[in-house]
């Protein structure tokens, strides 16, 4: 009878054992959405090709959608997953694929981990909404901040101007620093509009040079920046231009000035792991542009889903209140879905590329 007993004891733990890996296998069916088609499709195929290699590490299912970088796209995707029972849906571009897929997604009480949307609405709005997304990635005002939070405390004994080029990205990026200068008890020497695209900016520096401007940071293209700091430095003017992403430009004309900084996310393949690299290295697969965040966000997602299935929680509460280590880096998401760091770091040229500055 206790034989008995005990086999059954172990039939049920067995049975039980499968039950939870059952429902585990479940959990790890991943949607990725990424455009396939049209202009952005190189950027959706980093997107294929990250997921895809973190698939196989992690032993995720994956139903990949092209979603067009449209609002018909978002939501043929988001019907794709809901038919294929994810448990999860990545990647994402663009603020109108996204918005139309996320109404689908809430019903069926499938959360989004989206790689590239900057759009602040799409998780400033999360109490009205119900929208489950999370961003592993910048919001649209993290450079803004970072621009502002670093520099005020960088050239707080400096002589400093601040320009911009009339766009609202210039107009804003400029503002956020000078107003959190002035917070901080700081005036520039300098303030003014430019006009953008010269071949050169000759009569820019002169005004700067006679405002006592050392340190000039700049609400623009990384073309014009670059142009200044050529121009500068061809009237023996040693100034610190500085600027925000823009200056990743893969293709200036000119060099930036050597010492320029830059306002930046980090390049994703400096902080990856050598094992992922060479795994990318193997499958002949690029480390740049959108593949290791999608890589990221479907450990992130399988890591989820698994802690999900072995707790009893929802993801979206396992999403919410836990750190999950990547690929490339250690990431937790706030209340709202939003990184709880900001992605932004400062890099400084050294006449051939940009390096972070510790």
């Amino acid at each position: 009878m206790d034989r008995m007993r005990a086999a059954t004891g172990i039939i049920t733990a067995l049975g039980a054992s499968l039950v939870a890996l059952a429902a585990q296998a479940e959990a790890s069916k991943i949607g990725v959405a990424a455009p396939l088609s049209g202009p952005q499709a190189i950027l959706g195929q980093q997107i294929r090709a990250g997921a895809e290699q973190a698939a196989a590490a992690t032993g995720a299912v994956l139903t990949v959608s092209d979603d067009s970088c449209s609002a018909e796209g978002g939501t043929n995707a988001a019907e794709e997953f809901i038919a294929a029972g994810v448990a999860v849906a990545t990647g994402f571009l663009c603020t109108e694929a996204l918005e139309a897929a996320l109404p689908h997604l809430k019903d069926a009480n499938i959360p989004v981990i989206t790689t590239g949307v900057r759009t602040n609405s799409v998780t400033d709005s999360r109490s009205k909404t119900g929208w489950q997304v999370f961003r592993l990635g910048p919001r649209g005002d993290s450079e803004r901040d970072a621009a502002a939070a670093i520099l005020t405390r960088l050239w707080q004994n400096e002589l400093f101007a601040i320009i911009d080029d009339g766009t609202i990205y210039g107009r804003e990026l400029a503002e956020s620093l000078r107003a959190a200068a002035e917070q901080a008890g700081l005036k520039p020497v300098f303030v003014d509009t430019f006009r953008p695209q010269l071949d050169n900016q000759v009569a820019l520096i002169g005004r700067l040079r006679k405002a006592g401007a050392t340190h000039v940071f700049v609400g623009g293209d990384g073309e014009d920046i670059a142009v200044m700091g050529r121009d500068a430095a061809a009237q023996g003017l040693a100034m610190v231009f500085a600027g925000g992403d823009t200056l990743n430009t893969a293709d200036l004309a000119v060099l930036p000035a050597s010492g320029t900084l830059m306002i930046a996310p980090p390049q994703w393949a400096s902080l990856a792991s050598a094992e992922v690299l060479q795994r990318l290295e193997a499958e002949k697969i690029v480390a740049e542009g959108y593949v290791l965040p999608a890589y990221a966000a479907v450990e992130i997602a399988s890591a989820a889903s698994a802690l999900a299935a072995t707790g009893g929680k929802p993801l979206t509460e396992v999403l919410s209140g836990n750190a999950f280590q990547t690929a490339i880096g250690r990431f937790r998401f706030d209340a709202k879905g939003d990184l709880t760091q900001n992605l932004y770091r400062l890099f400084r040229f050294d006449g051939t590329n940009f390096v972070p500055v510790d």
